[in-house]
Parts: C-alpha cells; sequence; structure tokens
C-alpha cells in the first residue's frame, strides 16, 4: 500500500512538471505512517521539502497536489494538516484489493520482485568444540529468519557456517578427548582445568575407544608435564605438543574424532531448530588451498604487511583500526585474523555482491580490521555488513543460568528446545533487535496466556481455523472468497484489520532494508490483537450469507498473513490449540 501511494504521488508530480504547473527537478515524495490516530492511513511532507525548489508557499503546493489527486481510486480523501503535511486516507476499496491479493497468492503473498546479486549469510559459526548453548541460539534464529526475510523480499541468499577446525581450540578439545579416552582404560587423571570439561567430552573419549581400542594409548605422565616457568596457557600448547609428538600420524585421529562427533551434533542441534545451511565452510581446508597464503602475499605486495618482532603485523591503523593486528606470529604460524582475511577475499571472489556476517556482540571491535583487510586487498569494504547479536540470558525459577563452555556448566540450545518448544524459542530470540540485550524467561515462554506473545500470536491463527471447522459441523457451504462482496466489511473492527492486513508488504520491505526481523514479530503481534478484538466483537457464522461469506474472507486473509509471517520466523502456524 505504501509503495502504491508512493508511486501513484510521484507519477502525479511527474504529471504535474509536465504540464508546466511544477517545475523539474524536485525531491521524490516520501510517504510515511504518521505517528497519531486520525491523522490518516499514510502522510506526506513533500509540500514542504519541495516548496522552496517549486517556488511555492508549502500549503499552496499541497493544495495543488490535492487537487491533482482528487478522484484517485486509491484514496478516500486527502487533508491538509499544518503548514502544508498531506494526510492521506485510503480508500476502503483499496483495502478489499488487498484482501483479495492475500487470498489469491496465499503462501506467495508478501514474496518481493528479484534483486540483482548474490548475498550471503554466514551465521553461528561456533567452534566445533562443545554442543550449541542458549546464547548461540539467539544468532541461529536471527541469521535464519533474516535469511527468510531477505529471501522473501527478493535477495538470492545462501546461507553458510564457517567450521573453526584449525585452530588451537580444536586442538585443546583434542587433548580433553583423548585424556576421557585414557580414563575409559581405567587411567586415574587430574583433569587440566584450561581442558573442555563437559560431559560431552567424556561421552566422545568412550567412543574413541570403541573404535579405536587401545592403539592410541600413551603413558599420561610423557604428556601433562608439571613446568612452574609456564602459565595455565603455555603449559596447555606444551601438553598439546607432546601428545602430537607421542601419537605422530595418530594424532590426526584423535582430533579427528573430535571434530566429527561435535560437529555432527551442531548440524543434528540446528536441522532440528529449523536452520539449514548451503555449505559447510572448513577453515582448515582454507589453510590447505594455500587461500591464506595467497591473501597475506597479496598484502605483503601492496605494503600493507610489515615485520615486527619477529612477527607480521597488517596496518590495520591505516583503515581506522585502533592498533596494527598480527597476522603471522613469531613461530611463522598464521593467526585467526589471516584465516579471516583469507575467507572474506574468497567470497567476494565467489561473486557476492552482498556480505553478512552475524557475530556476537563482544566481537564489535573485530569489524574495521576485517573492513580494512578486504580495502588494503583492493575489494569494497562496504561489501561486507556485520551485524551483531547479544548474548541471550535465561532464567528459570528467577535464577540466571551461568554459560562456560569448558565447565561444562551451561545450559544448551537443545535442553531450551526441548523445554519450551522450537516455536517459543525462535519467536522470544528475534522479538528484541539483535544488538539489544534480551532476558529470555522460560515461564513466560511455557505459558499459555496472552502475555506470551507466540501463543498470542498462533492462537490466532488456531482461533480463525476453528471458525472454519465450525462451518463444516453447521453443514455450512465453504464460501468462494473470489466472490465475497467486501463491501460489506464496515465495522470498526474490520476496517482495522484491513488496514493492518495492507501494511504486511511494506513491513517485510523495511524489515529486509534494515535486517531487522523482530518487525515482523511486532507485526504479527499487533495483526493478532486486532484479529483476537474482530473474534470477540462480531459473529462470523451469521445467518446472513453474503455477510457471512464477507467475514470469512476476511478471516481467511489474515490465517494466510499469519501463516505467511511465522513462516518468515521459522515458527509453525497450528490449526488447533
Amino acid at each position: 500500500m505504501k509503495h502504491a501511494l508512493a508511486a501513484l504521488f510521484q507519477d502525479t508530480v511527474t504529471t504535474l512538471v509536465a504540464q508546466g504547473r511544477l517545475p523539474a527537478g524536485l525531491p521524490a515524495p516520501e510517504i510515511a505512517r504518521p505517528r497519531q490516530d486520525g491523522h490518516g492511513d499514510f502522510a506526506t511532507n513533500f509540500a514542504l521539502t519541495a516548496a522552496k525548489a517549486a517556488g511555492r508557499a508549502p500549503r499552496a503546493l499541497a493544495e495543488e497536489l490535492k487537487g491533482a489527486l482528487d478522484g484517485s481510486p486509491l484514496i478516500e480523501r486527502i487533508e491538509i494538516a499544518g503548514p502544508g503535511f498531506l494526510n492521506v486516507f485510503v480508500a476502503g476499496s483499496a483495502f478489499h484489493e488487498v484482501v483479495r491479493a492475500i487470498l489469491r497468492e496465499k503462501e506467495a503473498y508478501g514474496r518481493l520482485a528479484s534483486r540483482p546479486g548474490k548475498t550471503l549469510i554466514e551465521f553461528v559459526s561456533a567452534n566445533p568444540n562443545g554442543p550449541l548453548h542458549v546464547g548461540h541460539g539467539r544468532g541461529a534464529a536471527y541469521g535464519d529468519s533474516l535469511a527468510r526475510l531477505l529471501a522473501c523480499a527478493g535477495h538470492a541468499v545462501e546461507r553458510e557456517y564457517y567450521v573453526n577446525d584449525a585452530g588451537r581450540q580444536m586442538d585443546i578439545l583434542a587433548l580433553s578427548v583423548w585424556l576421557r579416552y585414557m580414563e575409559a582404560f581405567g587411567a586415574k587423571i587430574v583433569f587440566p582445568e584450561t581442558g573442555y570439561r563437559g560431559a560431552y567430552v567424556a561421552d566422545i573419549g568412550r567412543a574413541l575407544a570403541g573404535a579405536e581400542g587401545d592403539a592410541l594409548q600413551r603413558p599420561i605422565a610423557d604428556i601433562l608435564i608439571a613446568n612452574p616457568d609456564l602459565d595455565a596457557d603455555a603449559l596447555m600448547d606444551a601438553w598439546i605438543a607432546r601428545l602430537k609428538e607421542a601419537l605422530g600420524a595418530q594424532y590426526r585421529v584423535v582430533h579427528g574424532f573430535g571434530l566429527d562427533a561435535m560437529l555432527a551434533d551442531i548440524k543434528d542441534d540446528l536441522a532440528a531448530f529449523g536452520v539449514r545451511y548451503d555449505r559447510w565452510y572448513s577453515e582448515r581446508g582454507l589453510v590447505e588451498s594455500g587461500a591464506v597464503d595467497r591473501a597475506l602475499a597479496r598484502l605483503r605486495a601492496s605494503g600493507e604487511v610489515y615485520e615486527k618482532d619477529g612477527a607480521q603485523w597488517f596496518r590495520a591503523t591505516h583503515y581506522g583500526d585502533e592498533k596494527d593486528r598480527v597476522v603471522v606470529r613469531e613461530n611463522g604460524v598464521a593467526t585467526y585474523f589471516a584465516s579471516d582475511i583469507a575467507y572474506h577475499l574468497e567470497k567476494c571472489e565467489r561473486g557476492f555482491s552482498d556480505l553478512i556476517d552475524i557475530w556476537g556482540a563482544d566481537h564489535h571491535g573485530y569489524v574495521p580490521r576485517v573492513k580494512g583487510a578486504l580495502a588494503a586487498l583492493g575489494e569494497n569494504p562496504d561489501r561486507l555488513q556485520v551485524l551483531l547479536v547479544q548474548f541471550a540470558i535465561l532464567y528459570r525459577g528467577g535464577e540466571r543460568a551461568q554459560m562456560s563452555t569448558r565447565s561444562g556448566d551451561f545450559v544448551t540450545l537443545r535442553e531450551l528446545r526441548a523445554e519450551v518448544g522450537n516455536d517459543a524459542a525462535r519467536f522470544f530470540y528475534v522479538l528484541r533487535k539483535s544488538e539489544q540485550h534480551m532476558d529470555f524467561d522460560l515461564d513466560l515462554a511455557k505459558s499459555q496466556s496472552n502475555d506470551n506473545p507466540v501463543y498470542y500470536v498462533q492462537y490466532a491463527h488456531a482461533r480463525i481455523c476453528s471458525v472454519f471447522r465450525q462451518l463444516s459441523e453447521r453443514g455450512l457451504p465453504l464460501p468462494d472468497h473470489a466472490q465475497a462482496d467486501l463491501i460489506m466489511l464496515d465495522t470498526p473492527q474490520e476496517r482495522v484489520l484491513q488496514r493492518t492486513l495492507g501494511r504486511f508488504v511494506d513491513v517485510i520491505e523495511e524489515a529486509a532494508a534494515a535486517r531487522e526481523p523482530h518487525q515482523i514479530a511486532y507485526y504479527l503481534r499487533e495483526l493478532a490483537g486486532d484479529l483476537h478484538a474482530y473474534y470477540n466483537a462480531q459473529a462470523f457464522l451469521t445467518v446472513d450469507p453474503p455477510l457471512r461469506d464477507a467475514r470469512l474472507a476476511l478471516i481467511a486473509a489474515a490465517r494466510q498473513v499469519l501463516a505467511n509471517g511465522l513462516g518468515l520466523l521459522g515458527v509453525s502456524a497450528p490449526e488447533a490449540m
């Protein structure tokens, strides 16, 4: 509706220019929803912004535009307010056409025209060293909902998970798994505080023992040496080096077994959460392909990498970062940052016009250096958009749940899904802007009350389904919605509901442009509220067939939009509750 009005206003201005009644070069009319009730369905300040260029007083320009728009079938009336604001009241027939379009297009309603280019969304990308926890769940729900939303808005979207399978954290997991493997054969171990200590590691260790037998056994005393001169991190690195030396080629067996077990768990968890990916991209594969070396060579050739204190540094300060960053350590090993540079360059080389990364809010400082590296490589850094997600804080019975991957004392996404269900988890996760702090109230998420937003929205859909079941139970014929006389829909609740339905397409476009799936959740709550108010105020299965058919067409349209909107969030639309 908003775009139809914007096009009508622009066509009107173009016609007035062609007639010589207005000069060329005027700004495009901007249409917005008024902040106050009674100021129309839409409003524009065009007369104020264009008055100087048009050489007219704002009020006079508003009068001329109003006169030119009179008679449009899209507009019921226009009121001029204040110094020249135009408040537009949309004709009821225009909203009737919205209802008909919804019923005609069904699941396709809300989909926008295809856009040029390709968009890559990378999200979650949690290290495969432990199960996904509720913090990862928010990134998963946000990323998947955004991908669905952008696809609906016409973007060609691909989804990617970057598997950090080449770094130190995976070596720590390998050592932890091996120690639990040794325990499975009766070894007595004082488990390192810096290892991964969750029960899932013990499970993997026992599975490794079952798969490999005693082939990987080595004296633990030869691995976990004491060295008071080393801090905890250096000591862990020393133990990993000793394990690699002791196992030789068999170290890859331990490393790969732990990686495969955790990655399979993550894939299963996300799939059960309704999150799918087009590609699982291996960091190790990136390194082994030589992509990291090639990217660093390009930076060296352009003078953007220099040596200092035995390490190699990227001139990040040239691109707005607070300090230069190490890309190759003194020991010759490339840093995580070096891999990220190569990974993002490779994304560009795959032909994606838009790169969207969804990161935890604690990575805020990482953004300028990655963008800077792209610029140093000759790529447009504006192709990369980094969206930050705050961790969700889970409350159960008023108590905050602690999360720590290494200690194993955390609430997993799988546990959350088991307790509140996928629908509540996904809806709650996207109720706020991604960068805002979030408290996840389990008690509310499980309640069957109007205070529970997902229940409130799903119940609206189920209520409509119940009306159609009653229609069948009473032996009344299923109407042909295309033949319904919608002019009969003139109660206050019917007008409000039609206007809200008329906003759906606009909300999709605005939410997609802002990368804000929560706008869809807010809209669905409003639509559900309008439906519940209508349900409580009017009888649908009336004795008057034409009125009954009109009302059934309206609520069928509402049911379709509720289902389409919930689908954008990965939430089901139940027929009964």
